[in-house]
């Protein structure tokens, strides 16, 4: 039997390349544009990401890097990976974009992409071995991971006071409730998004004019949709999908916030470590002024967890007076 191939994809920024806070500067309107908690890079968390994948996934048959346009990790060889700048699958209208619900409603469109593959956000890490059943069905359909908490009321889709990840939320379910009924909806689990492109684009085409504000938004804004969100819940609802049992969803997925408390980082990423889930998010929380005592932490965990470079990495090159002596 033939098995399709399943490509992974990175979305990545970093916000201390030149030039990069100046223009999110020109183009922002409010303090939620200029929120340093998306864009921040003070971790290398791809780097550590990507000794996972190559720990603990041996099947994906190649690994997409999508950013900015110059921006490549210095510590990366760009030959290990398909960089992609977002100005070679985006409409050009829509650049520079500061969205990450624009520039994932266009992962699909990635040039050689498989038809179906994994989105992995910078923050996710690889905890264990993980086999392509954990992620897709025998049938090829996604598995879908729903945490028993509940998401934001559409109420709240033009509620300024919330955040714009919230009104998308609350955006996401309006327009679940209107094409399936209304009820309350569980969040996504923070896992790798399983993705099949044919349910991908059955989704875009239930929800046309949303999925073109989105993508025409350079700032998550009112009106946008949270696509993370809306897909597990539409493969769910149109049986393209299959979901995993909450408590399986609790044991295999770890989520820890990076906070600027040293201690509370020192206990939950103990106990993340004693408990070994297969997913792991390390979402940043530092704010504005990251206390580097709890950065050293968290620095401290992943080189002790991860310590060997993967192939993803340039490599030291020799040093050529030490053998010349």
């Amino acid at each position: 039997m033939t098995v399709d191939p399943i490509d992974l994809v990175y979305t990545w920024v970093d916000d201390a390349w030149p030039g990069y806070g100046e223009q999110v500067a020109r183009y922002a309107s409010d303090r939620h544009d200029r929120n340093p908690n998306r864009t921040r890079d003070n971790l290398s968390l791809l780097k550590f990401s990507l000794r996972s994948l190559e720990r603990h996934v041996q099947w994906a048959r190649r690994v997409f890097l999508v950013t900015c346009r110059p921006q490549i990790p210095g510590w990366l060889d760009a030959g290990s990976v398909r960089v992609v700048h977002h100005d070679e699958f985006m409409p050009s209208t829509h650049l520079p974009t500061f969205n990450s619900f624009a520039i994932v409603s266009h992962l699909h469109e990635l040039p050689g992409l498989s038809r179906r593959f994994v989105y992995v956000e910078d923050d996710r890490l690889f905890g264990g071995p993980v086999n392509r059943d954990d992620l897709f069905d025998a049938e090829g359909r996604p598995r879908v991971f729903l945490e028993r908490r509940h998401t934001m009321s559409p109420d709240g889709r033009d509620d300024a006071r919330l955040s714009p990840w919230n009104r998308a939320l609350a955006a996401s379910n309006h327009l679940l409730d209107l094409r399936y009924g209304a009820r309350r909806r569980r969040t996504a689990g923070h896992a790798p998004l399983a993705i099949d492109t044919d349910s991908w684009r059955a989704m875009i085409a239930a929800w046309p004019g949303a999925f073109e504000r989105t993508s025409g938004s350079r700032f998550r804004a009112t009106g946008n949709v949270a696509p993370e969100h809306l897909y597990p819940h539409f493969l769910i609802e149109e049986r393209r999908g299959v979901e995993v049992d909450a408590r399986e969803t609790a044991r295999l997925v770890g989520y820890h916030p990076l906070n600027n408390v040293a201690l509370h980082q020192r206990l939950n990423l103990a106990r993340l470590r004693a408990r070994r889930p297969m997913f792991l998010c390390m979402n940043d929380n530092y704010g504005e002024r990251p206390n580097e005592r709890a950065v050293a932490v968290a620095r401290t965990f992943l080189e002790r967890w991860l310590p060997d470079p993967s192939r993803f990495e340039l490599q030291p090159r020799p040093d050529v007076g030490a053998h010349a002596r």
